[in-house]
């Protein structure tokens, strides 16, 4: 039997999708409803393409034992088209941990509203984001522009991750800060379109106190 078909919701939204009352994703950004259970994007999303950050690292934990040894893995997923999370899980094991970071990362899931937001294009189609944004994570600074159309990903590797599995296929980025963390910088992209989605919702909401 599925993980699925024993599943018993604990969340008000929970109920909502295992009795078919939501059942698309974007519904649930519509609602503005927290995501509490990793089933959730489980029955809405199940194709979800999952990717690791950088290698897998080990970290060590003082107990009254001794010092033990962990790991820690961080992932980014998303179907390519709007919808990205992250996430980071720690275990004895490579493989515990990564389902710990996926599980994280189901319950981040940003809904990311992309456009043509490059004046040098004006093509209407949603390859790149509708404004500039800056994120950060540590002592990493991202800031993400908008780009004309065939421009690609601007951006380091771990950057190009996040924005590809959101469906962003043209942007320009800068980086400041210890950039070598790789980790860092997925989150600070990651961070920078948390930011503006969270704009966005301020933007539209205030236009409608205005009517």
């Amino acid at each position: 039997m599925s993980e699925l078909a024993q599943w018993k919701p604990k969340t008000k939204l929970g109920q909502m999708v295992a009795s078919g009352e939501i059942k698309d994703i974007r519904r649930v950004f519509e609602l503005n409803l927290a995501i509490r259970e990793a089933e959730v994007v489980d029955a809405l999303l199940p194709d979800l393409t999952v990717q690791r950050i950088g290698e897998p690292e080990s970290v060590q934990k003082k107990t009254d034992a001794g010092a033990v040894r962990r790991f820690r893995v961080t992932v980014v997923l998303g179907n390519g088209d709007g919808i990205v999370g992250m996430g980071t899980g720690k275990a004895a094991q490579v493989l515990d941990a990564e389902n710990k970071a996926i599980a994280n990362a189901k319950l981040s899931l940003l809904y990311v509203h992309r456009a043509c937001g490059s004046w040098e294009c004006g093509c209407g189609e949603p390859h790149s984001i509708p404004s500039i944004t800056l994120g950060k994570s540590g002592s990493v600074r991202v800031l993400l522009m908008p780009a004309p159309r065939g421009t690609g990903l601007v951006a380091s590797e771990a950057i190009r991750q996040v924005l590809s599995l959101a469906g962003i296929s043209d942007i320009w980025s800068r980086t400041w800060g210890e950039t070598r963390t790789t980790i860092n910088q997925a989150y600070a992209a990651f961070d920078a379109l948390a930011r503006m989605e969270a704009r966005r919702r301020q933007e539209d909401w205030s236009r409608l106190r205005s009517f």
